[in-house]
This record gives C-alpha cells, sequence and structure tokens, in this order.
C-alpha cells in the first residue's frame, strides 16, 4: 500500500501440518475447510490443500469445501479447488453460491458438486430441509452462468469484472485502517478484511458488556459511539480458541465508494481528535 510501509497479508497467516493432523482418529467423518476464506481471506495454496487432502485419503474422510469466493482473488493469487487434487474428486463435496459469484446474496441460491455416491445423500437431506430454492432465483443464476460461458476468458467476463473493482475498494480500505492506527490483514480473496485493534486504547466501561469478549465490546463501542459496523471475529472461533482472537475486528469493502467515503470519514474524524493509542 504506497505510503503506508508493510502490511501483513493473509498469506502469513498458515495451516500447523503437525496440529491439523493430531485432530484425526478413527472417529474422524469429514473436515469442512473454506477457500478464499472468511474473516480473513486466505486463499490455500496448492501444497497446503495437497497436506489436507494426504489427511482425508489417510483417514477416509469427506471433505466439505466451502469455495463461494471463488471468483474473488487478488494480486495474481489462484483459486485452486482440493476436488481436483488426485484421489480427491470422490471425496470431496465443493459448495458455491451465487449471492457471492453474481453479488447477488438476498436470492439464497447455492450449489454443491461431487461425486453421485456422496450428492445422493446430500440430496436426501436438502430433500428433507428446505426442499427447494425459488425457481425463478435459479433461472436467473442459470442465465448468468450461461452469459458466463458465452464470454469467458475475457474482458466482458463478470468474473473478471468484479475482483478488479474490488481490488481498488480493498486497497482503499487497507490504506484507510493503516492511517488511523488499525492493523489491516490485506485478504488474497473474498470481500472482508480484518484489522488488528490490539493497539488501541478505548473507553469500554459500559456495563451492559462488561462480560462480553473484548472484540464483542470494541464493535458495540464502535457503533455507538461512533456509527461503524464491523463484526468481532472471535465469533468465528470455537470457545478453546476463542481467546486468542479478541484483538480483532471485520470490515466489509464490498461497498459503494459513497459508504466507504463515509466510513473513511469517520475513522479520520476519529483519528484527527480523540483516538488514542499506546
Amino acid at each position: 500500500i504506497e505510503g503506508c510501509g508493510p502490511v501483513l497479508s493473509s498469506a502469513d497467516w498458515v495451516l500447523s501440518p503437525e496440529e491439523l493432523a493430531s485432530k484425526f482418529s478413527p472417529r474422524t467423518k469429514a473436515i469442512v475447510i473454506n477457500t478464499p476464506n472468511n474473516p480473513l481471506g486466505k486463499v490455500y495454496k496448492r501444497k497446503e490443500l495437497q497436506m489436507i487432502a494426504e489427511l482425508c485419503i489417510k483417514h477416509d474422510v469427506i471433505c466439505i469445501s466451502d469455495e463461494v469466493y471463488e471468483w474473488l482473488t487478488y494480486d495474481g493469487t489462484k483459486h485452486v479447488k482440493i476436488a481436483s487434487l488426485p484421489g480427491m474428486w470422490e471425496r470431496t463435496v465443493t459448495i458455491g453460491s451465487a449471492g457471492k459469484t453474481f453479488s447477488a446474496t438476498g436470492w439464497k441460491v447455492g450449489w454443491a458438486m461431487g461425486s453421485e455416491h456422496i450428492l445422493k445423500h446430500l440430496k436426501t437431506v436438502h430433500q428433507n430441509s428446505v426442499y427447494h430454492c425459488a425457481t425463478a432465483a435459479q433461472e436467473a443464476v442459470a442465465v448468468g452462468f450461461q452469459r458466463e460461458y458465452d464470454v469467458f476468458g475475457t474482458e466482458e467476463s463478470y468474473f473478471h469484472q468484479l475482483p478488479i473493482h474490488l481490488h481498488e475498494k480493498r486497497l482503499r480500505l487497507a490504506d484507510c485502517l493503516k492511517s488511523v492506527g488499525l492493523k489491516p490483514i490485506l485478504p488474497q480473496g473474498g470481500y472482508f478484511m480484518i484489522a488488528d485493534i490490539s493497539n488501541l486504547n478505548v473507553d469500554l466501561t459500559d456495563p451492559s458488556t462488561k462480560d462480553e469478549p473484548y472484540d464483542y465490546r470494541f464493535v458495540k463501542w464502535l457503533i455507538k459511539e461512533k456509527g461503524l459496523a464491523t463484526i468481532p471475529v472471535s465469533a468465528f472461533y470455537s470457545p478453546e480458541h476463542r481467546n486468542e482472537f479478541q484483538k480483532y475486528i471485520r470490515f466489509c469493502f464490498v461497498k459503494e465508494d459513497s459508504t466507504l467515503q463515509a466510513a473513511e470519514d469517520i475513522l479520520r474524524q476519529w483519528s484527527d481528535g480523540k483516538l488514542k493509542k499506546f
């Protein structure tokens, strides 16, 4: 980010092969992965996915791969489907979303891809839970895919245009966060950005939130006092790991420029006025 010095990247966060391997046992039936990741924005490298694949094959485990941000990657980062690795197609369910692929989040249309011997059970679950999605929305998504098929690989492709459009918003938000004393983690994919707030000192003495995690208290304070909405990152973690991630909050940069400008104005006014740093 020009003029801002070094910024951490989501690529700096890596899986521990030893720790992950220790979690597999004869009772392990499935693993859920998410790449590009929410909230971090990490895009798993082929080498990392290969390590996961080898564990799945060794322990005969199903892989449920959430890849809803597959078309949103930046700076030349390549998304790799774990189902494309040797031995993984027959044991992987790949999840996609029209909400992310076509920026139509309200439609709630998604899909699952995999081999028939797995999907037949998934279809049974789907049939007996939500039954089906709205036909009109499914038809619209199908039309979107047909258009993308016809223009794929060209500048007319939405899959090509969207990451270029969001790339600038991503850099703009990171630049702003760093300039006001926050520590952004530049995402390789997706449209969220987490920031380290550990070097900020704010008054979080509201008695109504005193028993909540620090990031929950911070985001509530930020909404109430500054009018800016973010998400507490510890909400994404299991109870045994939640305490380690209370100093991060998540921003969203898939916003209109006017909304990003309003957020910048709030942050810069806070920084120029009352922001205190350790």
